[in-house]
């Protein structure tokens, strides 16, 4: 078989004239494809980190941002060679969509948690009621939100259901108010009481004078005449307040000479001549 350098070099010149132009324009749109994606990734990350979003939200979103333009580049370069981008588009949307309806819990959970880094309903340490449950934020991610219970149970909530049940954050404020009841006998002296409870909490270090601390009579009920007790203390010390408080109404009443009612019950017994 003989080689023909004419036809061979004709040839050459030949593809190089009908293709070698939309070479040139697909490799250029490659390589702009690729700076304007890594530029767009930086320029992503550092405005999202001048934000203080969550970093996890940050290097998601930064990278969907670099590879759509990158897909987007790889289509436009193929278009270049005549060939059919539509069809290609169409498979790509297909295939999308089957994975999407495949992985609908997880899409769910993970719009969620792109909503809760957004918003912030509550931030790491906060102490939480998510989900139906209790406890300490410890972790936020994309997918699911981990609390830690009061008794150390770690407990995995999909973002799904953080979101679409109410969030209640206790730590959120930087002042709780302490509800407590205190009760006394119809015998005593409403008044006294009153008295003495406002100079137990006037003496508490806990309790904040701003809200003011509030004592008032609650209710009439069957055995006792029941106060409420109302101050206002920091979050971080709600639970040490709400024990120091509940010890001292004991006993700040009985030393006053006031009683503390508990349900009692008289007995009578008869007997029946047969």
């Amino acid at each position: 078989m003989n080689f023909n350098t004419q036809e061979f070099g004709d040839k050459v010149i030949e593809f190089l004239s009908t293709y070698g132009m939309s070479a040139l324009g697909a490799i250029i749109i490659l390589i702009l494809g690729i700076f304007f994606s890594r530029l767009a990734k930086k320029m992503t990350t550092r405005v999202m980190d001048k934000a203080k979003m969550d970093p996890a939200l940050t290097g998601f979103v930064s990278n969907l941002i670099k590879y759509a333009i990158l897909a987007f580049a790889v289509v436009a370069s193929l278009a270049k060679f005549g060939i059919q981008t539509t069809s290609f588009v169409a498979i790509l949307g297909a295939a999308g969509l089957a994975v999407g309806l495949a992985l609908q819990g997880s899409l769910s959970n993970f719009a969620a948690g792109v909503l809760i880094l957004i918003f912030r309903p509550f931030n790491l340490g906060d102490f939480v009621t998510a989900g139906g449950n209790s406890g300490t934020v410890e972790e936020i991610g994309i997918f699911s939100t981990k609390i830690v219970t009061p008794d150390n149970k770690l407990i995995i909530i999909p973002n799904s259901q953080v979101t679409d049940n109410p969030i209640v954050n206790v730590t959120a404020k930087p002042k709780r108010r302490v509800d407590l009841i205190a009760s006394i006998s119809y015998g005593d002296d409403m008044g006294k009481a009153t008295e003495v409870l406002e100079a137990m909490l006037a003496k508490s270090s806990y309790v904040l004078d701003d809200p003011a601390p509030v004592v008032r009579v609650l209710e009439l009920a069957d055995s006792s005449v029941n106060l409420v007790v109302r101050p206002w203390v920091k979050t971080e010390d709600y639970w040490d307040a709400y024990f120091s408080l509940t010890r001292s109404i004991k006993e700040e009443l009985e030393g006053a000479g006031l009683s503390i009612p508990f349900p009692q019950r008289d007995v009578h017994l008869f007997n029946e001549k047969e």
